[in-house]
């Protein structure tokens, strides 16, 4: 497992998010969700263990008509993350692409394009 703290890689999402395009940032800022450091996912019976998590509404889903709801959120697992991960540069490049798979979820990508694009 790689150590590293949780402020460091709460920096390293935060690096991820940075790299973004300003457009697609203001977007992000605008659109009422919240990207949440956890340290572990809910177990799963599959046996398959989460990296990250997107929960809400998709933008290319979203209605004038929804009204007030809670934001969206957007689970990163630093457990998982930090298990799988073969070096310090590799979990960063995980936690990156873990952050852009799960904004993909928000802007409606599915499994399968985020997989086309190197984000799976």
């Amino acid at each position: 497992m790689i150590e590293i703290s949780r402020a460091d890689f709460e920096e390293a999402v935060d690096d991820a998010l940075d790299s973004l395009p300003d457009e697609i940032a203001r977007t992000i800022a605008e659109s009422n969700v919240v990207i949440l450091v956890e340290e572990e996912p809910e177990p799963r019976g599959d046996g398959t263990e989460l990296l990250g998590l997107y929960v809400g509404i998709p933008l290319d889903r979203r209605s004038v008509f929804d009204g007030f709801r809670e934001p969206d959120r957007i689970f990163v697992y630093r457990g998982p993350l930090r298990r799988h991960a073969r070096s310090r540069e590799d979990l960063v490049r995980q936690i990156a692409v873990t952050v852009l798979h799960e904004l993909g979820h928000l802007f409606g990508l599915s499994e399968k394009r985020l997989h086309e694009l190197g984000w799976g």
